[in-house]
């Protein structure tokens, strides 16, 4: 089976309501879809979430990416998928977005090429997972409405999105927890939204509350690595790298420096499953756990994500609750959601239609 050509198209899909975080405000998801052909009947798909603010990557510099990919890969035999991935992986520096996109497109059409479900080709630990649900930033008032809402609909694990004003922030989470008491899990995460010392003092506040989050994600900026450090050795509940963890290199600076206890993966910033499965090596071998989770990305990405999620035993939980934030659902087969409940598909690849 050899590549043979591609096409990209854009694809939009409205959100049942805004998506709010410290870095940003989305009404839609606006994506991009990439159909990688072979000479045979079968094709790949993968898609690009452009998140500049995080990322880097918008519409032009994915597109343009794709392309200058494309050309490096074009004719390759998906059987040489080491190959291949080398060739992506140093076909340029950066634009991790574009790579990401490619490298699910192929690993749709490895899948195919043997018969079988990504998720189990790659490692086959699992066929389900269960997700958390985001609690997007607003009003206290307002957070606590939708968490009880969420946990009503029967969702034990919320991830809640904090990271602007920690005196507000805490009256944020004080609303949630006591909307839905203590029984409810709560992943709280900041998007690089507070300083080191802000991060620690209302940590603290949290536990004298008796507020106990499963975990702290990202709560100072990506790049500050000792303040990653200075958090984790002053709070008593785990911290979470996502945004300071983009490659292999970040892995193991982050566990050289002991500066998290667990990793937040996601295909856009790794790069694609190819990096990604490095990265949850090197947690695993450092006694770390992993989260795998996405940027607002489409049902392609997202059901690549489970893939991966699912094929490695050292992922211990994931974020990937957007099709449940969407208003509307433009692409078919894949994933099937069920309330937190992800069940993969049982076709070849991605299962894709």
């Amino acid at each position: 089976m050899n590549i043979t050509g591609w096409k990209l198209d854009r694809i939009s899909v409205a959100l049942k309501t805004p998506f709010i975080t410290s870095l940003r405000r989305l009404d839609a998801i606006e994506n991009i879809i990439l159909t990688i052909d072979s000479d045979t009947p079968f094709s790949g798909q993968g898609g690009a979430a452009p998140t500049a603010v995080i990322t880097g990557d918008t519409f032009g510099s994915i597109t343009a990416g794709i392309e200058h990919i494309m050309t490096a890969i074009m004719g390759m035999e998906i059987e040489n998928i080491e190959g291949i991935m080398q060739r992506i992986q140093t076909s340029m520096v950066g634009n991790n977005s574009a790579k990401a996109a490619v490298d699910m497109a192929v690993y749709d059409l490895y899948g195919k090429l043997y018969s079988a479900p990504l998720y189990r080709l790659l490692g086959g630990a699992r066929d389900s997972l269960a997700t958390d649900l985001t609690i997007s930033m607003n009003e206290p008032e307002q957070m606590a409405t939708d968490s009880a809402r969420a946990a009503g609909e029967g969702f034990s694990v919320l991830k809640i999105k904090l990271g602007k004003d920690v005196a507000r922030d805490f009256e944020r989470i004080k609303a949630v927890r006591d909307a839905v008491g203590p029984s409810i899990s709560l992943r709280i995460d900041a998007n690089q939204g507070w300083t080191p010392k802000e991060a620690v003092g209302l940590v603290a506040r949290m536990e004298r509350a008796g507020i106990n989050p499963e975990l702290i994600e990202q709560p100072v900026a990506a790049r500050d690595f000792e303040g990653m450090c200075y958090v984790r050795e002053r709070i008593p509940f785990p911290l979470v790298a996502d945004e300071s963890l983009f490659s292999p290199k970040d892995a193991i600076d982050l566990v050289k420096m002991h500066a998290a206890d667990g990793f937040n993966i996601k295909l856009m910033k790794s790069g694609g499953i190819y990096n990604a499965m490095k990265i949850a090596a090197i947690a695993e071998s450092a006694g770390l756990f992993c989260m795998v989770g996405s940027m607002m990305e489409s049902h392609t990405g997202l059901t690549a994500a489970a893939h991966f999620a699912a094929s490695r035993a050292v992922v211990r939980m994931v974020d990937l609750d957007v099709p449940l934030l969407c208003a509307e659902k433009k692409e078919h087969g894949g994933t099937e959601y069920t309330g937190s409940s992800i069940r993969l598909p049982a076709a070849a690849g991605l299962g894709l239609d």
